[in-house]
């Protein structure tokens, strides 16, 4: 039986990359096409992905996604169909407007899975997000209820939508904040801005308190799952991704202090109920001041003419918005997380993975 065909939808970003990865190394494919609108050259490949996407069953193909001609072109294939299409195109930022989200993520998926019915792809592949759930306290199951709190994951809900209409087979994987190598936007811009009060020599405080729930999973266990939902799982299903960490900003803290032996500490609810008085956003460019000249002069010191990364936080991410997610019921299918824990070292492979680029100082 011959090997399945794939396509990558958004397969150089940071979930991407490591995915093809992980199809490569276990040569789980006969073909995999990558689909994106940044070329790799600029894409801050580690040697190890460089490696990868230059594997004879990889193809990568710079597209337009928000195009249907860009789309039907790079969909086109010779021979045997597509077997599983895994989207992972979408605005990965926080902050901007709602018409770039709509374009982005909505608009994007109903063009390609209308280019999927159309070729008669096996199954699609939705890789969602657990911010689309009420914020609690207590964990949120597959079921729980519905509130987006990020318009990117408004978006992407709306997008989960959309794809239960269109007839295709699918499965849809919700995860926690993905953590792990060339990660930008999850755990990334902590450690950054624990790098910048290690070179301040200060004290690093959040807002709120230290059991505000940020959930995480490792990408690496992300790009199992989904692999697992393309070939285990059955039609319609929806997963939550979560290691059993129950990370929260403490957890977080505590592994920021033994990487860089700094200090941390929390204003607690009254004092940043009475910041949030102000306006988060006013409290967010305050806190991105303070640093971003120190984490330029940082870089700078270190030879570093130019990153992707910023301790640049937007002010979506500083409310008092629990992210708490029960990852197992894939796990009642069979699945397993090879990364039940983030450890301290997970941060230092983050940085390893870009100080090997000489995009992150060297401590």
């Amino acid at each position: 039986m011959s090997k399945p065909k794939v396509i990558v939808l958004g397969g150089v970003g940071f979930i991407g990359r490591n995915f093809v990865k992980h199809l490569v190394d276990n040569d789980l494919c006969s073909e995999i096409r990558v689909l994106d609108k940044l070329p790799t050259s600029l894409a801050f490949f580690s040697e190890e992905h460089k490696k990868t996407f230059s594997d004879s069953r990889v193809v990568t193909k710079q597209a337009n996604l928000c195009s249907p001609q860009s789309i039907e072109k790079c969909f086109a294939t010779e021979g045997d169909p597509w077997d599983y299409v895994f989207n992972l195109a979408a605005e990965t930022k926080y902050g901007q407007t709602e018409e770039v989200y709509k374009e982005k993520v909505l608009d994007v998926l109903k063009k390609c899975t209308d280019e999927a019915k159309k070729i008669k792809v096996k199954r699609w592949i939705e890789v969602s997000s657990a911010q689309v759930y009420e914020p609690s306290s207590k964990p949120s199951k597959e079921d729980g209820k519905i509130k987006p709190w990020t318009n990117l994951a408004i978006y992407k809900y709306q997008a989960e939508e959309h794809l239960k209409s269109t007839g295709l087979d699918y499965v849809i994987l919700r995860p926690a904040i993905v953590y792990g190598p060339g990660d930008t936007y999850g755990i990334a811009p902590r450690v950054i801005v624990g790098a910048v009060y290690k070179y301040l020599d200060e004290k690093l405080k959040n807002l709120w308190d230290s059991d505000l729930e940020m959930n995480t999973v490792h990408v690496f266990d992300v790009s199992r799952a989904m692999w697992f939902a393309a070939t285990k799982v059955k039609n319609g299903a929806v997963y939550n991704l979560a290691d059993k960490n129950k990370t929260d900003q403490g957890k977080i803290n505590t592994l920021l202090e033994e990487l860089f032996s700094i200090k941390t500490g929390f204003y607690g609810k009254i004092l940043s109920s009475g910041a949030k008085a102000i306006g988060l956003k006013s409290i967010a460019e305050t806190a991105n001041e303070k640093h971003l000249k120190p984490w330029s002069e940082l870089c700078k010191k270190c030879g570093i003419q130019s990153t992707p990364l910023s301790p640049y936080v937007d002010p979506e991410l500083i409310k008092n918005t629990a992210l708490s997610v029960d990852g197992t019921a894939i796990e009642s299918e069979g699945f397993k997380y090879d990364h039940p824990t983030l450890k301290k070292e997970h941060l230092q492979q983050i940085m390893d993975y870009y100080g090997q680029q000489n995009l992150f100082p060297k401590f």
